[in-house]
């Protein structure tokens, strides 16, 4: 069977519809949900305790480097957690200019 140029072709499976059951935007979103998830939490944790590890099995220069590394961990974490307070300061404004934009056309707040 040949499909129209630039049409997909057809699939079938044996499993019915739903084997195929994840769409590409779902499995998008899925895959930007667990790299921001490792980038928030997991690059910062594993950067805190490489330092902690440094700092316990070696001398006295490996503890300072260690020390470093650890609030080279902890800063990551914080300036994660700084932007998301910041996204989150935009959304508000974004809602509040939209209740202000109802109230000049309604007259009354949103409720």
């Amino acid at each position: 069977m040949s499909s129209p140029r630039g049409a997909e072709p057809e699939r079938h499976t044996r499993a019915g519809p739903r084997a195929s059951s994840a769409s590409p935007a779902s499995l998008t979103s899925r895959v930007r949900r667990w790299l921001l998830a490792g980038l928030r939490y997991v690059l910062p944790l594993l950067v805190t305790l490489g330092g902690i590890v440094i700092m316990a099995l070696g001398g006295e220069n490996d503890l300072l480097g260690g020390a470093s590394i650890v609030s080279a961990g902890l800063a990551i974490y914080f300036v994660n957690w700084l932007f998301r307070i910041g996204v989150a300061g935009d959304r508000e404004r974004e809602r509040e200019a939209a209740a202000r934009e109802y109230f000049d056309r309604h007259g009354r707040w949103p409720s």
